[in-house]
């Protein structure tokens, strides 16, 4: 029997007899379920979030003819991704401001409508990629229903 086909076969009989490789702390770390480059919950009121979550809004405000601002109203459910930069992924809510386009207000300054005609809110979908040493931050996906 040539060397490597022996131990192999010694790697066999130690797995069988043992029931499993055994479980030291890298196998325990790739078990415990958050692997690189997987998405991970992270709470909605995160700095990150909260941020990505007003990109989404100017993005919406940019690709809209509507004659006034949204702004996020809340966000549901958040992700992160470690990919080249943080990719969040969004599920939120933005609604009508009283703030009209022509002023291009800072949103923070504008409140939500409260005219019952004019009251607008949406549920979205979004994924912002930013790459901070780049300083850039891109809306690649955005659905709002």
């Amino acid at each position: 029997m040539r060397p490597a086909g022996a131990l192999l076969a010694l790697c066999g009989l130690v797995l069988s007899t043992t029931g499993g490789p055994a479980q030291d702390s890298c196998s325990q770390d790739l078990n415990a379920g958050v692997k690189p480059g997987f998405p991970k919950t992270i709470q909605t009121n995160d700095t990150g979030v909260r941020q990505a979550a007003r990109h989404s809004a100017e993005r919406f405000n940019n690709c809209t003819n509507d004659l006034f601002l949204f702004k996020e109203a809340r966000v549901l459910r958040a992700l992160v991704q470690i990919v080249k930069g943080l990719k969040y992924m969004l599920e939120l809510e933005i609604r009508r401001t009283t703030c009209k386009k022509t002023r291009h207000s800072d949103l923070d300054d504008c409140d939500f409508q409260t005219n019952h005609t004019l009251k607008w809110t949406l549920s979205c979908y979004s994924e912002v990629w930013v790459i901070p040493w780049l300083q850039k931050v891109e809306v690649p996906v955005l659905y709002c229903h």
